[in-house]
């Protein structure tokens, strides 16, 4: 026993020996390597902002090989920075897990945050990024697609790839009219100004959301945000779909755009808790608001619906507004959610339509958030309320008499 205790004692000596040779003059333990990956990629980012093309260039191997600086040239940026999460080095070669965080100066209350994939080679004792590439399931960014042109708009800023300075123009123009347009049904307690980004195609669109493209064909444009606990209105994206976007005319282009900005104003008050019906319809109304269109008009899936007797029971799940199902069911939930914040707005009004987003969206949690603003806005019931919203439907879908 003994014996066993003393050989037990010298493999443990040996064990730390190793340890603190590999620490002082073996290979860099793996908290070094962050360190000094983190440090490379401070210095890549430096000079991003600096706009110092040699100084980024510096930073890679091979070098000249990476295009996205010229390509985001254009960007005006506010803030750069990367965050490494995890290295894993196999000799004089790296794989960093890491976060992007940037912000567009005037635009972003908050940074966007992306995931990245560096790849990086160590040559004459130093790290080089060979290749920096959006993380598994993260979405690509705009200068990866190509060169961004940018335009300022009043009240926007429109960039695009493959995009002309013209088209450009008139979509700022089109989110230069839709940011008035919110405020004026929403209020004006959001930042009033949009980002509208425009890729070459529907793949491009399909690139920037991290998703299939099919998922995407013949929708106009999405917007995406950071999710976050802040309370600050997060960095939001306007991504334009330009195959469908193109087919529309004027009035649906507007339209598009008002929808799509109304996200933007709404977002600090939107949550888990919102049910797509209400965040949906609610954008819908605010774009055609003041508009005259009859629900007829608006609605024409939702009208087919009624007139052959196939009334809804209840208000559009969430599961109804899915990209890649039939279109005319998606059609029929984005008209049955407009509909149900039009029968708000006309009975209760809309600054209880308004209260009623709010209170939705501030209970957090969407067990009991609409029952809840149900009874304290608009003092109902979702039985009366959903009742309330059939009759609506035959009402204003189906022709009297």
């Amino acid at each position: 026993m003994a014996g066993r205790r003393r050989a037990s004692r010298a493999g443990l000596s040996l064990v730390l020996l190793l340890a603190v040779l590999v620490g002082c003059g073996g290979r860099a333990s793996s908290d070094t390597v962050s360190a000094e990956v983190q440090r490379v990629l401070d210095l890549r980012a430096a000079a991003v902002l600096a706009r110092d093309e040699p100084a980024y260039r510096a930073t890679g191997r091979p070098a000249g090989a990476d295009p996205d600086f010229a390509n985001l040239r254009a960007v005006p940026l506010e803030s750069w920075a990367y965050r490494v999460t995890d290295v894993h080095r196999t000799g004089d070669r790296a794989t960093a897990d890491a976060q992007l965080r940037y912000r567009i100066k005037g635009y972003d209350a908050a940074p966007v945050t992306v995931g990245r994939t560096l790849r990086l080679v160590r040559a004459g004792g130093t790290w080089y990024v060979a290749s920096d590439e959006p993380a598994k399931k993260a979405s690509e960014q705009l200068w990866e697609q190509g060169r961004v042109t940018v335009v300022r708009g009043e009240r926007s800023l429109a960039l695009g790839v493959g995009q002309s300075a013209e088209r450009l123009r008139d979509y700022a123009g089109l989110a230069d009219r839709a940011v008035p347009a919110a405020s004026g049904a929403w209020g004006t307690d959001w930042s009033r100004h949009v980002v509208v980004l425009v890729p070459k195609s529907l793949e491009g669109m399909a690139g920037l959301l991290g998703a299939p493209a099919s998922g995407y064909r013949g929708i106009a444009a999405v917007t995406t945000g950071e999710a976050g606990g802040s309370g600050k209105a997060p960095a939001d994206r306007i991504i334009v779909n330009p195959d469908a976007f193109g087919v529309l005319g004027d009035f649906g282009k507007q339209v598009v755009l008002t929808h799509e900005t109304t996200h933007v104003a709404t977002r600090a008050h939107t949550s888990a808790a919102t049910p797509l019906w209400l965040s949906e319809g609610y954008a819908d109304w605010v774009g055609y608001r003041g508009s005259g269109r009859t629900a007829p008009q608006v609605a024409p899936e939702l009208e087919r619906a009624v007139r052959d007797g196939s009334l809804p029971v209840a208000l559009p799940v969430d599961g109804d507004f899915g990209f890649s199902g039939d279109a005319a069911r998606l059609a029929r939930a984005y008209e049955g959610g407009w509909l149900a914040c039009r029968l708000i707005a006309d009975r209760w009004g809309e600054v209880r339509l308004n209260d009623f987003y709010r209170a939705v969206g501030d209970h957090e949690k969407r067990a009991g958030a609409v029952e809840g603003a149900l009874r304290d806005i608009l003092h109902t019931t979702p039985e009366r309320f959903t009742a309330q919203w059939r009759d609506y439907l035959r009402a204003q879908l189906l022709p009297a008499g």
